[in-house]
């Protein structure tokens, strides 16, 4: 799991003449990721597209083009559907020529509604102002304007105007016409008084005529655009399932007419590598031979190591897997220049074995593809994963101790079974109802972590917030310590340790693949250096060292009193510290670290307090735990009220707060559930109008304190990022694209 799938170099070479049949077969196993050839050996070129490749590219654009203006996608398409592809052709060309029809009236139509919407506007304005259109146009001695201003700053403009002879301004509630006689343009005489003009239909009679004029052809454009949207809609369900199948088959045709062009080629022969998952070599191999036979080597070049980004080196025992097909060996060295030598003297021969020459393997140099390695458990994690990066080959998944601590970290924060059935069925519906993978797997994280904090939710014994073990006197396993000092400091102290475990995994896996990488040197000056910091620093802080200078809940000296976590806390096992001595060194190994550090990066030097810092970082969990429990108090607070006696803080769930203080008891607040007429609902004891009135500020509080509850899953999430991946993951893996198509709509 924290490896990805283990990846083998191969190479295929043979003639001219049996590439078709090449690229069928390997088609048809959907295994090899191809690595396209780059034009460095000598002798060799890309390979031309198959013959009918340009047809069945532009096939396939006309098809997704009739798709989009469709609007078809899968869900238009029964999984039972059948589809009958013998000749599409003719079927394409009347779906095409229908669509292209259709597609072009309705465009006509709704650019004949916004032309209709337009002149409505500009009609209404002209009805608004109450007088006859052709009275708006056709004067010769006369300019007019219509539209949209201030009638009085017209007034005041044209009364001061000497070029203005007489003029007249008539006005509605929104609308203006100006009529003048002047020496000039009346618009020039309006310049700089606000005012929206708008063109005068020649037309003549009532504008509220015209508006309903308008208003029926409206009506009428509108049908006929239904009409033709019916049948574009009939069109999509008549033909979305031989679209998506024709797409389909097109799209195979298209990865097998062009492969060619990722190939090595010279005028007889071609070559072509890819990787594969070394335990499906040995299928690729005997398929191919069952299939083209003699005419054709098949040969694994290597096994990609996690040692070294997987792209020069190989592991040594591959033997018993590298026969090709003609008796091909795997050899022991890549080398990443010249290339391959030919012999060309006839259409079926081949290059010379395999692509090697002399006891060195000549290879295209690229990285293996990633292919990551989890159960159907882990899976969805994959999700958090990759929206960082892929993991390189070289480097470890880390999905699976995402999948073990992320989920603990939100629990133990949240830690209530009620939220937690929440979040479980939420996830759940999210899960099965979303078709995309992704959304689903983030489904799937949600109702993960939904059953963490149920777990949580019982070892608290809360259900919304409400201690419903006390209600049968039984005392929970833990305390979230929102009203118990000892364990709001425990929960500190446990956080930190977290912290400090979490942190050690992260340097850990980093030293691993540092010194599989670059050696114990580099490992030990650039990783095993913050290990010493980071554990040296904190064996010192939980020592007896200087012991008088630290708090009392870590460490207590000889003689003090108090609670220590460890020792005498609620989870306390007896722990005192350290003893002096292994503080001293721990704090040695700590300066250590930095003296090494400095042999390598000496700039990192300046973040020596990062294992401190880091570490501290994990009490968020703890501060996210306290306030999430304080909200859901305040909402229970507020709908049940409480009070407080001699054994503590305790909601009024039995009785009113006038039974209480009869009892003696002390009341915090009387809660919004107790006002109003008393009533009794089997056990419990209520005001009937103030827990009616009280029910939806209950819900909805619980709403809110279940949303901001996902602010739990940011800082969880925040913890695995930054301090977690920054220690040991970079991602940038490369994608497996097995050269193939996964067939939905189409039978092979």
């Amino acid at each position: 799991m924290l490896r990805p799938e283990r990846m083998s170099k191969i190479s295929v070479t043979g003639a001219q003449s049996v590439m078709s049949e090449v690229i069928e077969t390997m088609h048809e196993l959907n295994l090899v990721h191809i690595t396209d050839y780059d034009g460095s050996w000598d002798g060799f070129e890309p390979g031309d597209s198959l013959e009918g490749a340009d047809e069945v590219s532009s096939q396939l654009v006309t098809v997704r083009a009739i798709e989009s203006t469709l609007d078809v996608d899968e869900s238009d398409v029964s999984p039972a559907e059948t589809v009958d592809l013998d000749d599409p052709d003719s079927r394409l060309e009347e779906i095409r020529t229908s669509v292209n029809e259709l597609d072009d009236r309705r465009d006509e139509l709704r650019s004949r509604l916004r032309d209709i919407d337009e002149q409505l506007d500009q009609m209404e304005l002209f009805a608004d102002l109450g007088i006859d259109l052709d009275l708006l146009w056709g004067y010769d001695s006369l300019d007019v304007i219509v539209g949209e201003g201030d009638p009085d700053a017209i007034e005041s403009t044209l009364a001061d105007s000497d070029s203005v002879e007489a003029f007249d301004v008539f006005s509605g509630e929104g609308s203006v016409a100006v009529f003048a006689k002047l020496d000039g343009s009346l618009e020039d005489e309006l310049v700089g008084v606000p005012i929206t003009t708008y063109q005068v239909p020649e037309e003549s009679g009532d504008p509220e005529s015209n508006v309903e004029s308008l208003e029926r052809e409206r009506q009428q454009v509108e049908a006929e655009l239904d009409t033709v949207e019916s049948e574009l809609e009939a069109l999509k369900h008549d033909s979305a399932a031989f679209l998506l199948a024709l797409e389909e088959q097109l799209t195979i045709e298209a990865q097998k007419s062009e492969a060619p062009l990722r190939f090595a080629t010279t005028e007889h022969s071609f070559i072509v590598e890819g990787w594969v998952p070394s335990n499906r070599y040995d299928e690729l191999a005997s398929t191919l031979d069952a299939e083209i036979g003699d005419q054709l080597e098949v040969a694994e070049l290597k096994r990609a190591s996690y040692t070294n980004h997987g792209g020069l080196h190989e592991d040594h025992d591959t033997e018993d897997h590298a026969e090709a097909t003609d008796g091909g060996h795997a050899d022991e060295t890549a080398v990443t220049d010249g290339g391959p030598a030919t012999t060309d003297d006839a259409d079926e021969q081949v290059a010379t074995d395999g692509g090697r020459t002399g006891d060195e393997i000549v290879t295209l140099d690229d990285d293996p593809p990633v292919i990551q390695r989890n159960s159907k458990i882990t899976n969805p994690f994959e999700l958090l994963v990759t929206a960082v990066n892929r993991p390189k080959y070289s480097e470890f998944d880390p999905t699976i101790i995402l999948f073990l601590t992320f989920p603990l970290f939100f629990g133990f924060m949240i830690g209530d079974i009620g939220y937690g059935l929440l979040y479980v069925l939420l996830g759940y519906g999210i899960w099965k109802k979303v078709d995309s993978e992704a959304i689903a797997n983030f489904g799937a994280i949600v109702a993960w972590l939904g059953l963490w904090t149920i777990l949580f939710g019982f070892l608290y014994g809360e259900v919304l917030g409400l201690h419903f073990l006390e209600w049968y006197h039984i005392e929970p396993v833990f305390h979230k310590g929102i009203s118990d000092t000892e364990w709001a400091i425990t929960w500190l102290v446990v956080a930190v340790i977290v912290g400090w475990v979490h942190l050690n995994v992260g340097y850990i896996l980093n030293f691993v693949e540092e010194f599989q990488l670059h050696g114990a040197k580099t490992a030990v000056v650039e990783v095993g250096s913050w290990l010493l910091m980071l554990n040296g620093l904190w064996v010192f802080i939980f020592s007896k060292a200087f012991s008088l200078s630290k708090p009392t809940f870590l460490v207590r000296a000889s003689g003090q009193e108090g609670m220590m976590v460890l020792d005498n806390g609620p989870l306390g096992f007896g722990f005192t510290g350290f003893p002096e001595l292994v503080g001293l060194i721990g704090l040695g190994a700590f300066v250590l670290g930095i003296a090494i550090l400095i042999m390598g990066p000496w700039y990192e030097a300046v973040e020596f307090l990062v294992p401190l810092a880091h570490t501290l970082s994990y009490t968020r969990l703890t501060a996210v735990l306290l306030a999430k429990a304080g909200m859901a108090l305040a909402v229970n607070l507020l709908y049940f009220g409480a009070y407080t006696d001699e054994e503590g803080f305790h909601f009024m769930h039995t009785s009113t707060p006038g039974h209480k203080e009869e009892a003696g008891k002390e009341i915090i607040f009387g809660g919004l559930s107790n006002m109003g007429s008393d009533i009794s609902v089997w056990t419990l004891e209520l005001g009937l109008e103030g827990a009616l009135l009280g029910i939806p500020v209950y819900i909805v509080g619980h709403i809110v304190v279940l949303a901001i509850g996902g602010t739990a899953a940011i800082q969880a999430i925040r913890l695995e990022y930054f301090e977690f991946f920054e220690k040991f993951y970079e991602g940038g893996g490369k994608t497996y694209e097995s050269f193939g198509h996964e067939t939905r709509y189409t039978e092979t």
